[in-house]
């Protein structure tokens, strides 16, 4: 009996990731739908500036060529979400700036009001280059006790 498992003709992967994206979607669609963040929450949006459909400023995408964390908390308007993508718009050292990400090109979702962290799994072979904070209006982070962090991995066994 083999420990290799065959590979899989249902692309179970795939399917796992569009569904944590959507609740990416279904959060941030809520919050458009109520005109603002309810209590404390606040979310870091981590995304590929490089993806297919990313749509922001050359001077970010110079800055952060490959990967970049934007915050909403404070400082956003012009919030509008669909099946596909979320736009916002922010300011980048008091510069304004409209963005438009789809969510296919977002790594990470975290709400660290409730320690609630959605990865994505990158779709490239190399490691994304260290990047700056965006310097939108962060937050300070606290560290408490217990995560709802989900990571989903779906590499195959060799």
């Amino acid at each position: 009996m083999s420990d290799d498992l065959p590979d899989s003709l249902i692309p179970y992967d795939e399917i796992v990731q569009e569904a944590l994206r959507a609740v990416v979607g279904r959060v941030l669609g809520e919050v458009e739908r109520s005109g603002g963040l309810p209590g404390a929450h606040h979310f870091y949006i981590t995304f590929k500036t490089q993806a297919p459909g990313v749509d922001i400023p050359k001077r970010l995408i110079e800055r952060f060529p490959d990967e970049m964390t934007i915050v909403l908390q404070n400082k956003y308007w012009d919030l509008k979400v669909s099946d596909q993508h979320v736009e916002v718009s922010l300011t980048f050292n008091q510069v304004a700036a409209h963005l438009y990400i789809p969510f296919a090109a977002i790594t990470a979702f975290v709400d660290p009001a409730v320690n609630f962290a959605l990865q994505f799994q990158v779709q490239t072979d190399a490691l994304p280059e260290p990047h700056d904070e965006a310097e939108n209006d962060s937050p300070v982070i606290t560290n408490e006790d217990g995560s709802n962090v989900v990571s989903v991995d779906f590499g195959k066994k060799k």
